[in-house]
């Protein structure tokens, strides 16, 4: 799919935020040292990060943990998070060695149409590309199998346009209010269910 990039530098989506705080000191840590781990190769480093969010960040969904985590630093301290989380951490360790990061969202559905959510992941550039690439680290399980690829997209959930689902096309530098009002405004999980957007 073809991203909309509403800026045109690329300086929006290397900042830090109160969200994306690439400058916090525990997001440092951990983006120094898997920086160090792949010889400081940016396309190394992405594909490292993506696996180590995707990873050891379960979804938690599938842990089953009821905390709500929406800030990066939040999120690698209690590793835990829902999709929305783990595309904060991730776009601010891309953010923290200098590689673009945005954040994407697709419209999603039951298989029958039904109860349509809004899920996030994130796109990255890296140096010498001259395309966003989407990259989702909501973690794999049964049926889910996303993966890291520069050439072919392989998300978590490739849409059913059939079923009403949707890519959205803009690259976010920043959450939009809805994503972040129902994280910050959820107490634990389950009422964070409940509030989850159903379109952007």
């Amino acid at each position: 799919m073809e991203l909309i990039q509403e800026q045109p530098d690329l300086a929006a989506y290397l900042a830090a935020d109160d969200v994306i705080d690439h400058d916090h000191p525990l997001v440092r840590e951990t983006a120094d040292a898997l920086w160090t781990a792949t010889d400081a190769d940016p396309r190394a480093y992405a594909e490292v990060a993506f696996g180590f969010v995707r990873d050891t960040v379960p979804h938690s969904a599938d842990s089953g943990d009821p905390r709500v985590a929406w800030r990066a630093s939040d999120v690698l301290a209690t590793r835990n998070g829902i999709c929305y989380a783990k595309s904060h951490a991730l776009a601010a360790l891309l953010r923290a060695q200098g590689i673009p990061a945005a954040l994407c969202y697709q419209r999603l559905a039951d298989d029958d149409g039904t109860n349509p959510i809004v899920h996030g992941l994130i796109a990255l550039r890296l140096p010498g590309l001259t395309r966003w690439c989407r990259q989702d680290p909501r973690g794999n399980k049964p049926g889910v199998d996303a993966q890291f690829s520069l050439d072919r997209e392989q998300l978590a959930f490739p849409v059913r346009p059939q079923l009403g689902e949707l890519d959205y096309p803009e690259l976010y530098a920043a959450p939009p209010p809805a994503v972040l009002k129902a994280l910050r405004g959820s107490a634990d999980r389950q009422e964070l269910w409940r509030a989850l957007p159903t379109a952007l």
